[in-house]
């Protein structure tokens, strides 16, 4: 299985950077992987949200395969603990799902059309973070995720 970690916006910060890029790496050890940096349309600035959302979403739509598990990060998603979210993983390992795609979404959400195909809601928490900290946060928790499956001794109960 291959994980496609997925977000609208801008290339990582560089100040965040080399956090990210790490635990991307160690998640490497455990599956193929891979960052998707969706850039928000050229023209945003004179859009409307919606239009903005809509056009995010298209373009997100051209890189997601009907056979892509889709879990959509949002605040209004399901709060789960790391564990659960490596039972996720395994769960989708053991279903042959060929990538699972973890998508973050835009500065001001996402379209309806990306609500619908998402399989899965997942929230962080009731807090929203910057885009940045989102994506350090998710590639540590998938890392973390792969530990438990494999009973490392990085997580802590």
């Amino acid at each position: 299985m291959k994980i496609t970690l997925c977000s609208i916006g801008k290339p990582h910060d560089p100040n965040l950077q080399k956090a990210i890029d790490d635990f991307t790496q160690r998640i490497s050890n455990y599956f193929p992987v891979e960052w998707l940096i969706v850039p928000p349309p050229k023209n945003a600035a004179v859009m409307n949200i919606e239009a903005v959302k809509k056009a995010e979403g298209s373009a997100v739509m051209n890189h997601i395969s009907k056979e892509d598990f889709l879990v959509l990060l949002d605040e209004r998603g399901k709060n789960i603990s790391s564990p659960e979210l490596a039972n996720l993983l395994q769960q989708k390992a053991n279903e042959s799902t060929k990538r699972l795609v973890f998508l973050i979404g835009g500065a001001f959400g996402v379209d309806d059309l990306l609500t619908k195909r998402a399989q899965f809601t997942w929230s962080f928490s009731k807090l929203v973070f910057p885009h940045m900290i989102a994506r350090l946060v998710l590639a540590e928790q998938i890392y973390r995720a792969c530990t438990i499956l494999r009973n490392e001794k990085y997580h802590h109960v």
